[in-house]
């Protein structure tokens, strides 16, 4: 009898343990490598918001799926790595067009004369702004509060995942996230150019950058492991190395103002320029084309722009766009303790230091600098036709973003 009923608990756990394992590895995609790791390590501050705290208590099924995964992480570490090739340095130029380089202003000197900076004190100070913002209960913004099991997987879309190598990247458009896309795809190896995966981040092609098939992002993981997703992604924020990079807010805005109004773009001038030109500057019949537009002389000012995102009909239609989107509501920095957080005004050093943490310096070099010269001293022109009251609203829809960041209040925008 003893010998019978151990023999069905075996074939029970057995089978547990066998659909659990094809819940975790079934992927078409790559994310069944699973080489849990976190490729350097910081103090965590106390009163951090985190998505992976409660680990020790996550139910039993979690448990069972965390010591799963960090015993393939011991067997994982045991492997010789294959041999790490460095890539030739050198790459070309893309090709751009003479308005795109005037409207967008690369750069593509490599500032070797810049002093270094203390990369690892600078991420203490950042971190340590982040999480004291977030902890104060004084600061609010609209989601502070709310858990990581509160965010619906939507706006989980920004979190790209690399299995490989045990990294998330949150990206920010407007802040190099295209050079970023293209080492995320290098080092997940998720696309192939004629059969074998792309080296060199600048050898991607831009379209196949922004093709949201070629990324694993947590909204796919419904999808993917069904009820199982969360448990999944909490696993990952606790043993990954999570990073994104951030800019000032004011001049995010007038970089995405640049590159999606002052450029032709059919797809923006369609679902944006259109409303803004009929609601705030009285135009009616206007042409279906943005090239008959820009020919017309019909172009979105940046004081229309700025009327869009104080509107309260905006949100109400839709949520931002994510070119103009809070990096609070696209990231969940409260929600999520991101290990690494760099900024584009020192895009340079922040990539460089972050690749050699992530112990992938060898594998790639950060792409030469796509340096807008959209520079915050510009912001006294952009700004200077817009009434101080819209400034002042402005800054408070952007006051989270400059806060958790440590950007300082633009006190001269938004006084007399």
């Amino acid at each position: 009898m003893t010998k019978a009923r151990l023999l069905r608990l075996s074939v029970v756990l057995v089978s547990i343990f066998m659909i659990l394992l094809i819940i975790v590895y079934w992927d078409n995609v790559g994310t069944a490598h699973f080489y849990l790791h976190t490729s350097f390590s910081r103090p965590r501050s106390p009163g951090a918001i985190t998505a992976g705290e409660d680990w020790e208590a996550l139910p039993d099924v979690d448990e069972f799926l965390a010591k799963l995964l960090s015993s393939s992480l011991k067997h994982n570490s045991s492997i010789p790595r294959k041999t790490e090739q460095l890539l030739v340095q050198g790459s070309n130029k893309p090709v751009v067009s003479n308005l795109e380089e005037n409207v967008r202003g690369y750069d593509w000197s490599t500032h070797k004369d810049r002093n270094s900076l203390d990369q690892e004190k600078l991420q203490v100070e950042r971190q340590r702004t982040l999480r004291e913002f977030c902890a104060n209960s004084s600061f609010t913004f609209p989601t502070k509060e709310r858990s990581f099991d509160d965010i619906p997987n939507y706006e989980l879309n920004h979190l790209i995942v690399d299995d490989r190598h045990g990294v998330i990247y949150c990206y920010v458009p407007k802040v190099a996230c295209t050079n970023w896309k293209r080492v995320m795809i290098v080092l997940s190896e998720s696309l192939l150019d004629q059969g074998v995966p792309y080296r060199n981040p600048l050898d991607i092609p831009r379209e196949h950058v922004h093709n949201t098939s070629t990324h694993l992002t947590f909204n796919k993981f419904w999808r993917r492991y069904g009820k199982f997703s969360r448990h999944l992604m909490k696993i990952k924020l606790k043993k990954y190395t999570k990073f994104l990079f951030v800019r000032d807010p004011f001049v995010r805005l007038i970089s995405a103002f640049r590159s999606k109004f002052e450029l032709e773009n059919e797809d923006f001038y369609r679902r944006f320029a259109i409303p803004m030109l009929k609601l705030y500057s009285n135009h009616t019949n206007l042409p279906t084309s943005v090239s008959e537009a820009f020919g017309a002389g019909l172009k979105v000012s940046f004081s229309d722009f700025i009327q869009y995102l104080l509107d309260p009909r905006t949100e109400k239609m839709a949520p931002f766009n994510e070119h103009w989107r809070q990096v609070y509501r696209l990231c969940h920095p409260c929600q999520i303790d991101y290990d690494f957080i760099g900024k584009l005004e020192t895009l340079d050093e922040d990539a460089a230091y972050l690749l050699q943490l992530l112990k992938v310096d060898r594998l790639l070099r950060f792409p030469p600098s796509y340096r807008n010269r959209t520079a915050s001293s510009w912001e006294d022109n952009w700004f200077a036709k817009i009434p101080l009251a819209w400034r002042q609203q402005l800054y408070k829809l952007y006051e989270a973003d400059f806060v958790l960041f440590g950007y300082p209040k633009p006190e001269n925008l938004l006084k007399d």
